[in-house]
């Protein structure tokens, strides 16, 4: 059977499918339930050197197989590329909602979205029936970038808090949103407005070819908590829960390349010879109260001589100190 590879981003891992099945029986990682497990915002932040659509699609099949509903608003990349990679139970649970096709309804096919992505958004928070609700934004920055971020930042505290807002249909049990966000393309305003919403925020990074989360808890009443695991993506998106890597992360040294003396060309001396040193032991400094100064001064000798200062007033001095300045004319 041929062998599988994961895209650069995720951790990348070449196995088979068997041995792909194999890896992920009975170690489904802890990470993705304690998730999935809040209610809210949970935040995806990614950067260009770590990807992180593929831990959303890790998040997306969890939930799916768990029988909540998916909806999914695909911005960035088409259905056909973002269906990639799920097998068919998977892709028959997921609704899509797509935005990236044409965003604007230009072709004037009358598949556009109406209300445009705010106004999905808002739907999918009225969907009626049992069970909590997953909705995946593909991407939060896309929507940044199109919409105010205020708009979108009412809108998604909305649909955390769907119960609080008037009208519409009787709200579903829980909705949970899902957003990527790429970091580096927004400033720290937006990042921060988004943030504060979020009830756990991953941060994606990695090192030595692993990826790393940084995770944030902020459940109610809690103190926020901190978590980092490392994992791998299968080819079929699932978590393989791995140990941190070593520290040994700066590069070795080439053999080949002779090392370079920084004390060849100093204009000054690192070391003092051995008569330097004892030169400088004898040296008395001038803020240093020797013995000697302290003998001179509590029993000076019957030939040295003492000072006096003597002071004979001017005609023109002033020596009244109530008002020294009298004499300015002020």
């Amino acid at each position: 059977m041929p062998s599988v590879c994961h895209p650069h981003g995720a951790g990348q891992l070449s196995v088979t499918q068997s041995e792909s099945a194999r890896a992920v029986a009975g170690r489904e990682p802890k990470m993705l339930e304690s998730l999935l497990a809040l209610g809210g915002l949970v935040l995806l932040r990614d950067c260009v050197e770590w990807e992180g659509r593929s831990f959303l699609k890790a998040l997306i099949k969890k939930s799916a197989l768990s029988g909540e509903q998916v909806h999914i608003l695909g911005c960035e990349v088409s259905e056909q590329e973002f269906r990639e990679g799920f097998d068919s139970d998977v892709n028959s649970r997921l609704i899509y909602h797509d935005l990236f096709r044409d965003p604007l309804n230009w072709s004037k096919t009358g598949k556009a979205l109406p209300g445009g992505p705010l106004g999905v958004l808002r739907a999918m928070g009225r969907k009626t029936g049992p069970g909590h609700v997953t909705i995946a934004v593909d991407s939060l920055s896309w929507l940044l970038l199109h919409l105010p971020c205020t708009t979108l930042c009412q809108t998604l505290c909305a649909l955390s808090h769907w119960d609080s807002c008037p009208g519409g249909s009787p709200p579903v049990d829980q909705v949970r949103v899902l957003g990527l966000l790429h970091e580096e393309l927004h400033g720290p305003g937006p990042v921060g407005a988004l943030s504060s919403l979020a009830q756990a925020e991953v941060t994606l990074g990695g090192m030595l070819g692993r990826t790393s989360a940084h995770i944030l808890y902020r459940r109610p009443q809690q103190r926020p908590t901190h978590q980092t695991q490392w994992f791998s993506i299968l080819p079929d998106f699932s978590l393989d829960l791995q140990g941190e890597p070593p520290l040994e992360s700066e590069p070795h040294p080439d053999p080949h390349t002779s090392p370079v003396d920084p004390t060849t060309h100093l204009t000054f001396n690192l070391r003092l010879s051995k008569k330097e040193r004892e030169a400088r032991d004898r040296l008395t400094l001038p803020f240093q109260f020797s013995s000697e100064k302290q003998q001179a001064l509590l029993c000076p000798g019957p030939k040295q001589a003492t000072s006096r200062i003597f002071y004979e007033p001017d005609a023109y001095d002033d020596l009244d100190q109530e008002d020294p300045d009298d004499d300015l004319d002020i």
